[in-house]
C-alpha cells in the first residue's frame, strides 16, 4: 500500500468503529478485506495502489480481482462480503474528497443462493428456554441464560442487539427500543414472559447494573460475550438432542417463523425483524410452505399411499 492510502484508511476505520459502532471482529473482517484487495492490486498493477491508482481503475480491473478469488476458491458469499467493503470503502474516500471513482457502480458481485431460514420447532424453542437453567450451577446464571434466549426467541432480537442493551433499557413496559444493524432503531413488543424473565434476572444478578452499563453480564460483571450465549445453545443441542442449526439466532428465525405460521402480517414482522428489504422477511415464507407440505405428506391418505 502506498504511502498517501495510510491516513484515509486509518480515518475509515476510526470512522466505522465510532459512526457506524461496527463489532472489533467485523473490523478484523473488514480489515482482511481491504487488504486483500490492495494485495491484489500491487500485483495487478505492477506495484502499490496510491489514491491515484484507486481513482484510474476500471470496472474491468474491480471483475480481474472478482475472478481473481473465485480462482482461488473462495466461496461466493466470502467475495460478496469483500465486495461490500469495497464499495463501502470508495464511498468514503469520494466523500471526504480522496477519491472518486464511479467505474465500481457498474460491477455486480457473485450470484449467491438464496438461502431458507432454519428455525426451531415450537415444542424444541420451549424445551430449549426450559431446560436453560439446568445448566448453569449458578442460579442468577441460569435466570440470565433464560432472559437473553427469550429476548431472541420473544422479540426476535439478534444476540448482538440483545447483548448491547444497556441497564436503562431494560424491558418494563410493553414495548422496547432495540438498535440493530446500521444503527437503526425500532420498537418492539414485549411479551408478559419476556419482561419477567429479565426482571428475574435482574433481582437475581449479585452485581450492580447501572444505567450506562450493560444489562446482561458475565461471572466478572462485564459486558456478556456472545461466545457465552452460543455455548449454551450448544449444550442444549447435546442435552435436548437439537438439530445442528439450533443456535441464537436460530431463535430469531423461529420468532419470525412461529409468527407467520400464526397469521402474522408479513410486513409486521419485517418491521420487528429490522429487516430494510421484504425480500428478506419473504424468505421465511419458504419455511412455512415446507412446512406445510411435510405436514401435508405425512396426514395426507392418499400422501401416505
Amino acid at each position: 500500500m502506498a504511502a498517501d492510502l495510510g491516513p484515509p484508511l486509518d480515518a475509515w476505520v476510526a470512522w466505522l468503529a465510532s459512526e457506524r459502532r461496527c463489532s472489533p471482529h467485523t473490523l478484523d473482517a473488514y480489515g482482511r478485506d481491504v487488504a486483500d484487495f490492495l494485495s491484489f492490486l500491487a500485483q495487478h498493477l505492477g506495484g502499490p495502489a496510491d489514491r491515484a491508482a484507486l481513482k484510474n481503475l476500471r470496472a474491468a480491473d474491480f471483475r480481474a480481482w472478482l475472478a481473481a478469488r473465485a480462482g482461488r476458491g473462495l466461496k461466493p458469499s466470502s467475495t460478496a462480503r469483500a465486495l461490500s467493503t469495497i464499495r463501502g470503502l470508495f464511498r468514503f474516500l469520494d466523500r471526504r474528497g480522496v477519491v472518486h471513482n464511479h467505474a465500481l457502480l457498474s460491477v455486480r458481485g457473485p450470484r449467491l443462493p438464496q438461502g431458507v431460514p432454519k428455525p426451531l420447532g415450537v415444542d424444541e424453542a420451549g424445551d430449549a428456554l426450559d431446560t436453560a437453567p439446568d445448566l448453569s450451577d449458578d442460579d442468577w446464571v441460569g435466570h440470565r441464560d433464560v432472559a437473553v434466549l427469550t429476548l431472541l426467541y420473544g422479540c426476535g432480537l439478534r444476540l448482538g442487539e440483545a447483548l448491547g442493551l444497556d441497564g436503562r433499557d431494560a424491558p418494563d413496559g410493553d414495548t422496547l427500543t432495540v438498535t440493530g444493524k446500521g444503527n437503526k432503531q425500532r420498537t418492539v413488543p414485549v411479551l408478559p414472559v419476556v419482561r419477567d424473565a429479565v426482571a428475574a434476572y435482574r433481582a437475581a444478578c449479585p452485581h450492580r447494573l447501572e444505567p450506562d452499563g450493560p444489562l446482561f453480564v458475565g461471572a466478572r460483571g462485564g459486558r456478556l460475550h456472545p461466545r457465552i450465549v452460543q455455548g449454551r445453545m450448544q449444550d442444549l443441542r447435546a442435552l435436548l438432542g437439537l438439530p445442528a442449526h439450533a443456535t441464537p439466532h436460530a431463535l430469531r428465525h423461529s420468532f419470525a417463523t412461529h409468527l407467520l405460521a400464526g397469521g402474522g402480517d408479513l410486513r409486521a414482522i419485517q418491521e420487528l425483524l429490522g429487516h430494510a428489504s421484504l425480500s428478506t422477511t419473504q424468505r421465511y415464507t419458504a419455511v412455512d410452505t415446507a412446512r406445510l407440505v411435510e405436514v401435508y405428506d405425512g396426514a395426507h391418505p392418499r400422501a401416505r399411499g
